[in-house]
């Protein structure tokens, strides 16, 4: 053959052998599978292990971006031989798992359009103590391309964070040179998105955040931090002169240290609030005038009707008033990354140092990095008439463009707070003028 022939026989296999491997992923069990039902099968950063009962589903979810075919293969060890059921878009296929292979053919699947697909894996039948160990899906064909969104790898501890979910924000824009001290915002949870791992942050600043939280099926906080300015994960290593000094705090609510994604003061009121109901909070911050800022969170139950103080922190070698003010939604527990969640913020307003207050009724929509990098896609925000919205987990079609700039109606409601009132009341209580 000669050089020019070899040449060009050389380029033509190099072009399939690419478009090949544009056409066949590896998506790893260990950042995009959940379990449901049962107790034994367990997510390790190899994939399914200890896979046993019977009860237990293996949900998987990938995003595709266009509409073809897909031939999926499981890649597996097996003891003995089982039989499996795959279930994708309502139809299913019985596969038997035997032999020396690591990569069994599941047959080849309709993707109907873009958006995420479910695949669901259950063991029927098996000769030995467990179905298989699962460690990753296999997609080959029309339906996969660069735009083929999942968690990639586990560097940099992802499996963790895309199990998790992408956390979704709203930056408010504020009004040009005021000193603001007071950040209100009112806050619902609709029914059913009351989803137990979801944090929904109602007042954020530059130096900390205030919101409520889902924590156990019996056991939801309202809960208070501020940033140490020494930075750090571990909050035992804070030098004494930048610990973060909890000056009062209200009836019933805990106080102490927090740590792992930057360390500081934290406080917590353990209030079973309910979803469908609006909650107020309120945040205020102005520095001392000796180098430090003092930070204070009220909350306004319905239930209620009355404010009750959080906590009040002091915050050294920081001289500011209120700024970059943000809500946000996060699941904290990645066991649940798997369910939709969505929370409302309506009527925010912020009130200066004069005592001006001014509506915000402008935000931009942001993602962290798991959703950046298209980990993950299911996150949504924007706005519903007089209210900002955010939406995240639950693998739900159609995702909202990072950055995007939302306006709500006004509403107009200027919050009637009576300040001496709540400023005078340590035990934490005051009821609504």
């Amino acid at each position: 053959m000669s050089r020019f022939f070899s040449f060009i026989f050389s380029g033509l296999f190099f072009t399939a052998a690419n478009l090949f491997a544009q056409n066949s992923i590896h998506l790893p069990l260990g950042g995009n599978a959940w379990i449901h039902g049962g107790k034994t099968a367990r997510i390790t950063e190899k994939g399914i292990t200890n896979w046993a009962d019977p009860a237990e589903v293996v949900d998987v979810y990938v995003r595709f971006a266009k509409a073809g075919k897909v031939k999926i293969f499981l890649k597996a060890s097996v003891d003995g031989k089982s039989k499996l059921s795959v279930t994708i878009s309502g139809k299913s296929k019985t596969i038997s798992l035997a032999g020396t292979s690591d990569q069994f053919d599941t047959g080849e699947w309709d993707v109907a359009g873009a958006g995420y697909v479910k695949i669901s894996l259950k063991g029927i039948s098996k000769t030995a103590a467990t179905f298989a160990a699962l460690s990753e899906l296999i997609f080959e064909g029309s339906a996969v391309d660069e735009q083929t969104f999942f968690v990639k790898d586990s560097k940099d501890n992802y499996f963790y964070w895309g199990r998790r979910g992408p956390s979704v924000h709203l930056n408010y824009t504020l009004p040009a040179n005021e000193d603001i001290e007071w950040f209100y915002n009112e806050v619902t949870v609709p029914e059913k998105q009351d989803v137990i791992g979801s944090y929904f942050m109602a007042d954020g600043f530059g130096e900390g955040y205030f919101g409520m939280q889902v924590n156990s099926e019996t056991e939801r906080r309202i809960l208070f931090s501020v940033w140490s300015p020494f930075k750090t994960d571990d909050p035992k290593s804070i030098p004494l002169d930048k610990q973060i000094v909890m000056l009062r705090k209200g009836a019933d609510v805990h106080t102490g240290e927090f740590g792992n994604e930057g360390s500081g003061g934290q406080s917590y009121l353990k209030y079973n609030w309910k979803a469908g109901n609006t909650y107020r909070f309120l945040l205020n911050g102005k520095p001392a005038g000796d180098s430090t800022t003092t930070y204070t969170a009220y909350f306004f139950a319905p239930e209620e009707n009355q404010w009750r103080i959080i906590a009040s922190f002091k915050r050294p070698k920081t001289h500011t008033y209120l700024k970059r003010f943000h809500s946000f939604l996060e699941n904290f527990i990645p066991q649940m990354g798997d369910l939709e969640r969505k929370v409302n913020f309506g009527n925010q307003w912020v009130r200066s140092s004069s005592g001006k207050w001014t509506e915000l009724t402008q935000a931009k929509f942001t993602a962290d990095a798991t959703a950046r990098k298209g980990y993950r896609m299911d996150y949504a925000g924007g706005k519903d008439k007089d209210l900002f919205f955010l939406q995240n987990c639950g693998f739900f079609k159609d995702y909202t463009e990072i950055n995007t700039m939302f306006e709500r109606q006004s509403s107009g409601k200027e919050p009637v707070i009576d300040f001496k009132l709540i400023d005078q009341l340590p035990a934490g209580t005051s009821k609504q003028p």
